[in-house]
């Protein structure tokens, strides 16, 4: 598939049969996140598989799950991510940000749906992962098959031309 096209195809899955996910293939979306460029090669990413029963708790923290097979909860470590010198902003978000988008395109070559959910509750993730306070959960990513009749949103495709968002200079 030709990278544009790939990109075109991905969207917010918010409809998800109950046919597992293949380990092959979540592995692959896994492998996708962890070659990911980060800052200085830093690698704070911290990622929790959540499948089964211990989706549940997900589903504490955010209604958003959809029903979806695997739930990623995709987090980075502050103490391992890299610090802007000039500003001292912990560059940690943006490094998971890439994972995360990195681990949807592949998801998507694989036949598979996922949902960028950042609607959650912070404090029930920390405590039903029990994370360690330096860890900063940033996303939940439910991964899946689409269920029947599942499509983008009707404002899927809406964009705004390259004029407004971008500037020649």
């Amino acid at each position: 598939m030709e990278f544009m096209d790939l990109a075109k195809a991905r969207f917010s899955l918010r409809s998800y049969s109950d046919r597992d996910v293949e380990p092959e293939k979540l592995t692959k979306i896994l492998e996708a996140g962890r070659i990911a460029p980060t800052a200085k090669n830093n690698q704070p990413q911290r990622i929790f598989v959540l499948q089964g029963d211990s989706i549940a708790k997900a589903v504490k923290a955010s209604r958003c799950t959809f029903g979806a097979p695997v739930v990623l909860v995709i987090c980075y470590d502050q103490n391992d991510a890299a610090v802007l010198p000039m500003n001292s902003v912990n560059f940690g978000f943006v490094d998971a940000s890439i994972v995360i988008t990195q681990m949807m395109l592949q998801a998507t070559e694989l036949g598979l749906g996922s949902c960028w959910v950042g609607l959650f509750d912070e404090k029930i993730i920390r405590e039903t992962l029990d994370l360690p306070d330096n860890y900063v959960p940033v996303a939940l990513l439910p991964l899946g098959y689409a269920a029947d009749g599942a499509t983008p949103s009707e404002r899927h495709h809406e964009r705004k031309p390259l004029a407004e968002t971008v500037k020649y200079l």
